[in-house]
């Protein structure tokens, strides 16, 4: 097993014992500097960067129908839910009616954007869900069976 040791982190020079970060302040992380945190559970960690990446600010997802394609500005940390109530302004689709998948697997409400990966200009696939659709064609023709294979008929 390789242990990796850092020159720049000491004991001496850190900041371990005052409950706070160990780089004085809130700052990024620049190329070749090493800042250090304590977590709120005493955990010490190193510090992450804060330039724009999965989890931050609005992105931009484009979302396909069958027939064409709309691209929704959204936050990132949204959740698909959220995404569905967007969608259901443009499409005329119900949030239950729709099914979003995104990188062929259909995603739960509950989940959010960021933590499955959706990233800025990504692309996401909007179906009509078949059971709803299947009960509309239903009412539409007044409950009768479609494409009945035969039929009775009493003398």
């Amino acid at each position: 097993m390789m242990k990796l040791r850092s020159k720049r982190f000491s004991r001496s020079n850190s900041k371990i014992g005052k409950g706070g970060s160990a780089s004085g302040g809130k700052g990024c992380v620049t190329a070749g500097e090493i800042k250090w945190e304590v977590r709120p559970g005493g955990m010490l960690v190193q510090r992450r960067d804060c330039g724009e990446g999965v989890g931050h600010g609005t992105i931009t997802v484009r979302v396909s129908t069958v027939s064409q394609w709309h691209d929704i500005s959204i936050q990132a940390t949204s959740t698909f839910g959220e995404l569905k109530m967007i969608l259901s302004l443009v499409t005329s689709l119900e949030p239950k009616e729709q099914r979003v998948l995104f990188k062929g697997k259909e995603r739960e409400d509950y989940e959010h954007l960021h933590m499955v990966g959706v990233r800025d200009k990504d692309k996401m696939l909007l179906l009509e869900d078949p059971a709803i659709k299947e009960m509309k064609l239903l009412q539409l023709t007044g409950g009768a069976a479609i494409g009945t294979p035969y039929r009775t008929i009493r003398v």
